[in-house]
């Protein structure tokens, strides 16, 4: 799957150019504005589904473009990715084409934490992208800045105050009309660049800020409740001037994890994969810090930034005396150009190489271009709908960071769905949503339209309660068939893929759970495995048992049992996964099914949330004693309460039902012995 072409450059703008002009009042199903992650992923999901699809982007070439980081994936981000893919997104084959150093996070613990990260090349990333927008169907691109919205009356026939019709770009005087707008404007929307103490216009150095009419019409005629974020990105460094002998390499993975399930291997061979370094500030950095702050403005703001990936000025003030670290990565196989993870500033140019060379392997360094801080308009995501679509306003949604979230990873998994749900909403179909039981992209959405956000929002593993099930390895079964049967998102050649790796799955494992034997029996086939055996549990043990142990693995099991077991081999790693978590998914499973049954079970109105002997977070608890829900269904339904501090509830509420009564019985048969005795004296 990776013997793609890439279409020159060139000849994607040439196309673009001859299209364009030919737009003025014509009518689309879906315009989607921005051409970033949440924008990209958009515009092909929308197409995918059957849309005729407009995407409008300030400049045709920045299509693609990496903005901060030249990474993709992470713990949580990673899960993410395997999702859109999962869904027919775009993200996920492009990693595998740009990919330029691989590894996966959190070997030490579990597979279902871990998280699948590459290091990629800006170049091939971008011209990936715009190849594959080029040679998607129903899908056509417009350079342009977006003036405004337009704007009607509601449906009266459907929810929602007004309606978004269209959009008017700029110094044109004819809108384009369409039946869905997606909104995914990123830093842009009235954002505003931060260095020193100096201040602009703009979303990303060297691009202009979306126009000031598409914030006017969201708050002003849409009555929408906005809020200022802020982020940052660091200076890029010559790799030239950087001494990588004073600081500690990081050897990638031996064998590159693609991120797309439609790809066997990656494009970089192993032995081609780029250096990534890692070192620590100094106290020197700190006090640069201190001695700039009067000069740094951005820091001063109130705005609130990302807690998860902070400048280093916000670092130091927040934890003044530690050392920190910094990353050296590349920014591409062709680049001379170095991306010093840790190192978001905003200070003034001259004190930002003041800080960086204070840090052993950069005490020569210089700086290509300085880093910077971005203040962005949001809409508050409470006012969405889990399809991503604003309530009060038929026909617009919204995807990516102006839903308050931070990240690549993030705003593709937004732009999939929304754009999948615009299409259908243009094409006459019903929304689709994706509860948190299923998917991370699940688990994000409903974080962000049930609870809102007070800062950049970041997907991590610890945000999903059912994380055993919501794999990185089983993305494909939990998504891939529901992307193809119910959301029309999907192509016909992935969902016939996926349903053969189902398919063959289901037969590996039915093949495992033949295997039966008796811990000698497999002690002898398996002599170097340490099998603890409680014989009053079991006297026999399937292969699909044995596999769960900790040594063995598949290519084991199949060693000595070839004649059944070969045709599996390559989902060895997939089956092993499985079989370690099956009895947690089957434990989840039945908790799900008993909160479904038990939906109408009574919660009594005198519970001390407060002092609840059970898991519960002091949100969780807020919540239920500011509401006082009859019932668990009621409960299930409220803003903010998880499935997780459901099931906690749903058992403290079951196990003192059962306490109260065999209390109750105690004190039945307590009575009737003292009447049977009282019976008895009165006889004699």
């Amino acid at each position: 799957m990776l013997t793609k072409k890439i279409v020159p450059l060139q000849s994607f703008l040439s196309v673009v150019s001859r299209r364009a002009g030919h737009l003025a009042g014509r009518h689309y199903d879906v315009i989607v504005v921005g051409g970033g992650h949440a924008g990209t992923e958009a515009a092909a999901a929308a197409a995918r589904v059957g849309a005729e699809t407009l995407l409008v982007t300030q400049k045709i070439h920045t299509i693609g473009v990496l903005s901060c980081n030249p990474s993709l994936g992470g713990v949580g981000k990673g899960q993410l990715v395997k999702e859109v893919d999962a869904l027919d997104g775009l993200c996920g084959r492009a990693g595998d084409w740009a990919g330029i150093y691989f590894s996966i996070l959190n070997r030490r613990k579990g597979p279902a934490v871990w998280g699948p990260r590459a290091q990629l090349d800006r170049q091939r990333y971008r011209e990936f992208i715009q190849s594959e927008l080029l040679c998607t169907p129903r899908l056509t691109v417009l350079e342009g800045a977006v003036e405004e919205l337009m704007v009607t009356d509601a449906n009266p026939q459907e929810p929602g105050r007004h309606r978004v019709t269209g959009i008017r770009l700029a110094n044109d005087s004819d809108p384009i009309l369409a039946s869905s707008v997606v909104l995914t404007t990123g830093t842009f929307l009235s954002g505003s660049l931060f260095m020193g103490r100096t201040t602009s216009p703009g979303g990303r150095i060297g691009d202009a800020p979306s126009s000031a009419g598409i914030s006017n019409t969201l708050r002003d005629r849409l009555g929408l409740r906005m809020g200022r974020l802020k982020t940052g990105t660091p200076p890029r460094i010559l790799k030239d001037s950087v001494d990588f002998s004073l600081a500690k390499f990081q050897p990638p993975d031996s064998i590159p994890s693609p991120f797309s399930f439609l790809n066997t291997h990656v494009r970089c061979k192993p032995e081609e994969q780029q250096s990534c370094y890692l070192t620590y500030t100094t106290p020197g950095v700190e006090r640069v810090v201190r001695e700039t702050l009067h000069l740094n403005c951005h820091v001063q703001q109130d705005t609130k930034g990302p807690r998860y990936c902070p400048s280093i000025e916000s670092r130091v003030l927040r934890f003044p005396g530690r050392s920190h670290q910094v990353w050296l990565e590349p920014e591409g196989v062709n680049s001379d150009l170095l991306y010093p993870q840790g190192l978001t500033m905003t200070m003034p140019p001259e004190m930002q190489l003041r800080l960086i060379r204070e840090i052993p392997p950069f005490h020569r360094a210089e700086i290509h271009t300085p880093g910077y801080g971005v203040h962005y308009d949001y809409v508050c995501p409470t006012q969405l709908s889990p399809a991503l679509q604003v309530k009060s306003a038929q026909g617009l949604f919204l995807a990516g960071q102006i839903n308050g979230t931070t990240g690549y990873e993030e705003a593709a998994a937004q732009g999939v769905w929304a754009g999948a749900n615009a299409a259908r909403s243009a094409l006459s179909m019903p929304p689709v949503t994706l509860s948190r039981t299923e998917s991370y992209i699940g688990v994000l959405i409903d974080d962000l339209v049930t609870r809102g956000v007070t800062e950049p929002y970041r997907m991590f593993t610890s945000r999903a309660e059912f994380r055993t099930s919501l794999r990185p390895d089983n993305a494909d079964l939990r998504l891939t068939l529901k992307g193809f049967e119910e959301v029309g998102c999907v192509s016909s050649f992935r969902y016939q893929e996926t349903v053969r790796v189902r398919d063959s799955l289901q037969e590996a494992l039915t093949a495992l759970q033949s295997l039966t034997m008796s811990p000698p029996a497999w002690r002898k086939k398996l002599p170097d495995i340490r099998m603890i055996v409680r014989y009053f549990v079991c006297l026999f043990f399937s292969g699909m048992e044995v596999l769960q142990y900790q040594d063995v693995s598949f290519e084991m099991l199949e060693s000595v049992f070839p004649e059944c077991l070969s045709p599996y081999k390559e989902f060895s790693q997939r089956l092993k996964i499985e079989a370690v978590y099956r009895p947690h998914c089957e434990l989840q499973k039945r908790d799900i099914e008993r909160i479904q049954r038990e939906e109408n079970m009574s919660l009594p109105q005198d519970i001390d949330y407060f002092s609840l002997p059970v898991s519960l977070s002091v949100e969780v608890r807020q919540i239920l004693d500011r509401v006082r829900p009859s019932t668990l269904g009621a409960a299930t339904r409220l803003p903010g309460v998880t499935p997780a501090a459901i099931v906690h509830l749903l058992n403290y509420v079951w196990h003192k039902g059962q306490k109260e009564k065999r209390a109750h019985k105690r004190q039945l048969h307590q009575k009737e012995d003292r009447e049977e005795e009282l019976s008895a004296r009165n006889a004699s």
